[in-house]
Parts: structure tokens; C-alpha cells; sequence
């Protein structure tokens, strides 16, 4: 799904007055105050997460600004997850839960959870914990869990007039947050299934998309089990975000059948509370892998990249050439591809179709001397990644996307034929085995996750 622009939402919010939601009293939703600037910001809000598929963190505090700004320059996350809503939840002063936040974070790239935390399952134990209520253990005469499936409802209309108070636009997926239970007591079990479906019946009727968190084991494996086996039961959210504290980046669990909520309707919580340092800042979190949306890739490919009038740059290969011989000629369309390159940088002059002249030898050796390389009428694969990697050094990871993930791309097709990667734009699963690879190979943590330490070396030229 496109991302509409969010420069001009950025700007409109920072221009207002910063002025959002107050702080709601505990169990309240608070009342809004905004600014005529602020609700048409709000309005133009995009839908998120919408389809995206890479790292997220949820933490039971809003972050402050400062700490968002220094994680979205630095760490491999792009998506968090806040509590919007529900008596339940243990930060429900939220202070930095704003309209403003949300437009803020949404501007500047970040993709927002919204999660709702009320009734929880009657059998347990951790719950009621501040007197708000469970939910509704009681089957009617005809067996069915109608309390509990009105409790759903209501709670689903709650947490959609939280999610517009803050700008969260329809289209967003609203998640509500099921703790585990025990599976086994028949009641529970039931009353907690009817609740869900009626939140997702509340939620899908408002014009939002319906999504479930809970454990692998009792209530993500409960609504697979009812899925598959007892159809049409009840009503099955959109997307499931599963907790399986296993420490494998996927959507993946032994809990649930591979076939459910695929494509784009799975993420999973796979390390729970936890310390993590990124641009200086601490946040205790739990880390999250998103498949949401679309399948791969996520984000919308771009067109190749031409210059010099229709030069081809993107390429699979940049391979070692040099001035041709007797037996020997360079590739025609990495020729065509340097003399564009060069030629944007001022140092070719000419046409940039054709064969290896003179006039490129020159330019070549210019630039080989201003990067402070060997003078010589040779291109190495070394001195494409150069060439290539020259620029700034974003934080990128799966799900990132534009010309910086190009410019990477085309690096580590300099670096080695075997990755041999299609220049998208796109950071998809093709591209972070690639920069594993290429990691693991100079003694980086092979995240997937590229920051300013691997484009050093990719700037350095290191195959």
C-alpha cells in the first residue's frame, strides 16, 4: 500500500499550537482539545499500519519525543505499539499520548499499534486488578455467550472513539489485548472467543480493521482451533499478533496452523521485557516481527532508476572492466552506467552510450584520485561500491524502502555477483539475507539491519 506523503502532515502539526488529547484520569478516556490546524492534520492522517512487514516494539508508557527521534535514526524498529484505551491496562495516565504524538510519529514514518486493554478472561488470576471488569463467564439457556459477546462490542466502540480522539484514521488496525488463560476450563474459554468476536464485529462495523493479541498457546490457538474447526462460530479477527516469547524474528509458532491470517495478517511479539539501547536512549520493550498488509514485497517498487537520458544504473552486476584490448571489451551497459554516474558528479563529458574511449580513461582516473584510489584505466568492484555507497547513512531495514535502499542494493551487487539483487527500492527478505551474508562476512552482527558502522565499510569498498 503507498505511503501518502508525511512532510506536509509533519509540518502542519509542529506549526499548530501543541495542543492534543489532555492526560485521561485513571479508567477515563480523557476529553480532546484541538486546534482547527490540528484536526485537519489529523485528517489527513494515513492509515497505519496499512501494509508493512518488518520490526516493531511495544512499551506500556508512551515514549517521549526525544526517544522516538533517536530510535527512528538508529535502530532496525519502524512500528510501535501503544495503549490507546481499556480499563485494564497498567498506563492508563498516558502523558505523551497525544493528538500531536500520533500525527507527529505518523509524519515522520514511524507505523502505530494501537492496543486496547480491558475485560480480560474471568479464570485469570492476574485480573480483575484495579476492580474494572472481567469478562462475562455466563452461557444462556441456548449456550451461547451473549454477555460476553455484547461486553466485546462495547469495548470495540470505545477503543474506536479513543483511536479518532487521538487521529488514528479508519482503515488502522485497532488491536485488542487478550492475556492469557487457562484453555481448559471450558467456560473461560468460550466466554473469552465470544468476547473477541465481538470486539472484531464492533471494530470491523466502525470502518477499522479487527486485530486480536494473546498467547500462542490459549487464545491465538483458540481462535485457530475455532477457525478451522468450527467455522462460521464465530467472527475471526483480521490480523493476529501472537506472543510466543521464542525469540525467532517471524510470524511463525507450532501453536497455530501455517495457513491462518496468511498473507499479511500475522505478527508476532518473539522477546518479551527487555533493555534495548539505540542512539543513546534506553526503552524497556518487547520486540515484535510485522507481516501485515501485503505480501512481499510490502512496499511499492520502483520504477528503475535512468539518467543521462535514459542510462540504465540499476543494474545486477558491476563487474571489474577496464579499457578494451584486442580480445577483450568492457560490458556495454556498466560502460554506459560509469560514464552516467561520472557524468553527474562533472568529471565525464560526451554521450554515455557506446564503448570505453579515452575520454572515460580520463574521467575515470580523476575520480579515482579524489576518492584516493590507484590512478589506473580499470573500474574494480571496489571502486563501484565506492562509486555506488557514496551518501548518507541511513538507519535501513525491512520494510524501509526509496532510493537510499537503491543505493544499497546496487553496492552489494558491486560487491559480489552472487547476490545478484533486483535494484527496487524495496528492503525485502532477498535484500536482508544479502546484508547478513555481507555482514556476517566482516565481523558485524548479522542483524539484517543496516546502519552507519556497515555503510562505512560498504563506503570503503569492502567486498
Amino acid at each position: 500500500m503507498p505511503r501518502r506523503t508525511r512532510l506536509a502532515v509533519l509540518t502542519a502539526v509542529l506549526g499548530a499550537a501543541l495542543v492534543g488529547l489532555q492526560p485521561a484520569p485513571a479508567g477515563a478516556l480523557g476529553t480532546a482539545t484541538t486546534t482547527p490546524t490540528v484536526l485537519a492534520a489529523k485528517a489527513t492522517n494515513p492509515v497505519t499500519p496499512g501494509a508493512f512487514t518488518g520490526y516493531g516494539f511495544d512499551q506500556c508508557l508512551t515514549p517521549e519525543q526525544y526517544k522516538m527521534d533517536a530510535w527512528l535514526a538508529a535502530s532496525p524498529f519502524r512500528a510501535v505499539g501503544v495503549y490507546t484505551s481499556g480499563a485494564s491496562r497498567a498506563c492508563r495516565d498516558q502523558p505523551n499520548l497525544t493528538s500531536t504524538w500520533v500525527a507527529t510519529q505518523l509524519a515522520k514514518g514511524w507505523e502505530i499499534l494501537p492496543i486496547t486493554l480491558g475485560p480480560q478472561a474471568f479464570c485469570n488470576p492476574r485480573f480483575p486488578r484495579y476492580g474494572e471488569a472481567v469478562v462475562n463467564g455466563s452461557a444462556g439457556a441456548d449456550g451461547s455467550y451473549s454477555a460476553a459477546l455484547a461486553q466485546g462490542r462495547a469495548e470495540a466502540s470505545t477503543a474506536v472513539a479513543a483511536a479518532q480522539a487521538l487521529g488514528i484514521v479508519p482503515g488502522s488496525t485497532l488491536w485488542y489485548d487478550m492475556e492469557g488463560y487457562d484453555s481448559k476450563n471450558t467456560a473461560c474459554r468460550e466466554s473469552a472467543l465470544s468476547f473477541m468476536s465481538g470486539w472484531t464485529q464492533g471494530i470491523k462495523s466502525l470502518g477499522y480493521v479487527s486485530g486480536v493479541y494473546s498467547s500462542a498457546g490459549s487464545g491465538i490457538k483458540d481462535l485457530d482451533d475455532a477457525r478451522v474447526l468450527r467455522p462460521g462460530r464465530f467472527t475471526m479477527p483480521d490480523q493476529i499478533w501472537i506472543a510466543r516469547w521464542d525469540g525467532v524474528a517471524n510470524t511463525s509458532t507450532t501453536y497455530i496452523r501455517e495457513d491462518g491470517w496468511r498473507p499479511g495478517g500475522r505478527m508476532k511479539q518473539y522477546k518479551g521485557g527487555h533493555n534495548e539501547t539505540w542512539g543513546g536512549v534506553t526503552i524497556n520493550i518487547d520486540s515484535n516481527y510485522l507481516e501485515l498488509g501485503a505480501t512481499t514485497p510490502t512496499a511499492p517498487v520502483t520504477p528503475p532508476t535512468t539518467a543521462c537520458n535514459g542510462t540504465q544504473i540499476d543494474l545486477a552486476n558491476y563487474s571489474r572492466i577496464k579499457a578494451p584490448t584486442r580480445t577483450a571489451k568492457p560490458d556495454g551497459a556498466q560502460v554506459a552506467a560509469l560514464k552516467c554516474l561520472l557524468k553527474q558528479q562533472g568529471l565525464f563529458k560526451g554521450k554515455t552510450k557506446g564503448a570505453w574511449s579515452e575520454r572515460l580513461t580520463k574521467a575515470v582516473k580523476k575520480w579515482q584520485k579524489r576518492a584516493g584510489l590507484k590512478k589506473t584505466a580499470m573500474f574494480s568492484r571496489k571502486a563501484w561500491m565506492v562509486l555506488l555507497a557514496a551518501g548518507p547513512t541511513p538507519t535501513l531495514t525491512t520494510g524501509s524502502t526509496g532510493e537510499d535502499v537503491k543505493r544499497l542494493q546496487r553496492t552489494l551487487n558491486a560487491a559480489s555477483p552472487r547476490y545478484g539483487l533486483p535494484v527496487t527500492g524495496s528492503y525485502d527478505t532477498a535484500t536482508d539475507a544479502a546484508v547478513r551474508t555481507w555482514q556476517a562476512k566482516h565481523g558485524i552482527a548479522a542483524t539484517g539491519s543496516l546502519g552507519a558502522d556497515s555503510w562505512t565499510l560498504l563506503q570503503a569498498g569492502k567486498r
